[in-house]
């Protein structure tokens, strides 16, 4: 079974108690930031915005059938007033908890079935090189992002460009996309970046960021630059796990290749995974 579909599966056994992310990566014995990013790639949203949406489904079933508590469902919910409940209802469904009891029925609401997604089933990901890279200095423009998905990364890519070169002392020609600080809402930022030999005066709106030394993966992409999310996920439920190795929550670097394309979005890239020196042991999965 998939990384995504076991956390899945944890979900929606576990859905009346106290789950979060780091509770759920756990159970699935991986780090929260490795489950924060193989389930925002493989099921396109983040792990608590499902576990919202699927609490908030089986309450409105619940009111389609009478339940006379909302106080009560609010609390089995996840939420710790009626009012903070009713707001979160409305805002998912367009209507009222109280509303919903009354007709008797969930016609027209977005609901959230139990979600299980397809087994891979194309061939395995090639096996990664491991690369030992020192310390990275970039300068860059960032956006706090929510996926792969948002169309805010290639509007990114647009406004940095014609500034890169404004940036003094490159060590590379070609400009890096980084992935950090990924929360549990499966936003992060994303950074366009120049390499660099040293901080120096840098262009007005961007930043400097310090990448310490680490050993990385490096999965290669050769598809167009729109499908990256494919490979994403299939880094994340297969490529590190089936090669024993273990995401550590540091910046995620993209390197476009010398026969990359920005006209056309072929020509392929590498994605640079950072590795933990260790491997964190499994934790039982919630009863």
């Amino acid at each position: 079974m998939s990384l995504t579909n076991r956390a899945l599966w944890t979900i929606d056994r576990n859905l009346g108690r106290d789950l979060d992310l780091t509770e759920v990566a756990r159970a699935c014995g991986v780090t929260r930031h490795h489950l924060a990013h193989a389930f925002r790639a493989s099921a396109g949203r983040s792990v608590m915005d499902y576990v919202r949406a699927r609490r908030l489904s089986e309450a409105a079933l619940a009111l389609a059938s009478g339940a006379p508590d909302i106080l009560g469902l609010a609390l089995e919910s996840g939420y710790a007033s009626h009012e903070a409940f009713t707001r979160a209802f409305r805002a998912r469904f367009g209507a009222a908890p109280a509303a919903v009891r009354r007709r008797g029925g969930t016609e027209g609401l977005d609901l959230s079935p139990p979600l299980v997604l397809a087994e891979p089933s194309g061939p395995p990901l090639p096996t990664p090189r491991i690369e030992a890279a020192g310390e990275i200095l970039v300068v860059g423009q960032g956006a706090r992002v929510a996926f792969d998905g948002d169309p805010s990364i290639p509007v990114l890519w647009r406004r940095f460009a014609p500034h890169l070169g404004e940036i003094e002392g490159r060590a590379q020609p070609i400009p890096i996309g980084i992935m950090r600080d990924i929360d549990d809402e499966g936003r992060f930022d994303y950074v366009c970046a120049a390499e660099v030999r040293a901080f120096v005066a840098m262009p007005r709106g961007m930043i400097r960021l310090r990448i310490p030394a680490r050993r990385y993966a490096v999965f290669r992409h050769d598809g167009h630059v729109s499908t990256l999310g494919a490979t994403y996920a299939a880094i994340w439920e297969e490529g590190l796990p089936g090669h024993d190795l273990t995401f550590a929550p540091a910046p995620i670097i993209e390197r476009h290749a010398p026969t990359f394309d920005t006209l056309t979005g072929l020509g392929g890239m590498e994605v640079w995974i950072p590795l933990s020196e260790g491997r964190d042991g499994a934790a039982p999965p919630p009863a």
